[in-house]
């Protein structure tokens, strides 16, 4: 019944912070008042929270419960549905996140395709020379030698090399291998990579949120087979 408790609980609090707020108010609420406020309380939040609710079902099972008597379903059940109920809160919960998420990301790049000076690789990467390069472009299994930094859409830096990195083009993102392999030796890009070739639906950890484009400036320096 730990569903119950915390309900309980929660209304409990509300009217304690309420007292706290008013300590001048001394006078014991009426008794009727008193019941009324907290229904009233748990009305709306029941309104917005499930719609739909049948409201004598829920008047019969608060009776119930509050009077001690036995209940219509065993405790089992009531667990049951309530986890039920609330994995699917849960569930319903993401999509429009995701859903935001999505929309933010081709708003994003759609700005920054109108930019003047980017184009558009096949992958949907987009590219702004920042320094032209006139070496040799490395293949997908040779490694790099750059300096980059890594930023979010707001321009957080989330990643950055202190000094020249190596790195193997089978072993970075899709974004960064589909890129550099037309890259030649000595350039200088900026380079805006959709999720769909950076991290997706997954994020990476609490750096980058799921969905989220990402931007970097990378040197090439040299390459090795």
């Amino acid at each position: 019944m730990s569903r119950y408790l915390f309900l309980v609980l929660g209304l409990a609090i509300g009217v304690a912070n309420a007292g706290e707020q008013s300590p001048s108010k001394t006078t014991a609420p009426d008794p009727h008042d008193l019941a009324y406020s907290l229904g009233a309380s748990l009305g709306e939040r029941l309104r917005q929270q499930v719609p739909d609710l049948q409201i004598q079902a829920l008047l019969d099972g608060l009776k119930q419960a509050y009077q001690g008597k036995p209940l219509a379903l065993d405790d089992a059940r009531i667990e049951q549905i309530l986890a039920q109920h609330e994995a699917q809160n849960a569930a319903d919960a993401e999509v429009p996140q995701s859903e935001k998420a999505l929309a933010a990301e081709q708003q994003f790049l759609a700005k920054e395709k109108s930019v003047s000076g980017v184009r558009e690789l096949a992958d949907g990467i987009l590219l702004t020379e920042l320094a032209p390069g006139n070496g040799s472009k490395p293949l997908a299994s040779d490694e790099v030698h750059v300096n980059y930094v890594g930023r979010l859409p707001d321009g957080t830096v989330f990643d950055k090399s202190i000094q020249p990195q190596w790195f193997r083009l089978d072993s970075v993102i899709s974004g960064w291998s589909s890129a550099l392999q037309q890259m030649p030796v000595g350039a200088k890009w900026r380079l805006v990579i959709p999720s769909a070739q950076a991290y997706g639906a997954d994020g990476a950890g609490e750096l980058i949120p799921p969905y989220t484009p990402l931007v970097f400036e990378i040197e090439l320096l040299g390459t090795r087979h």
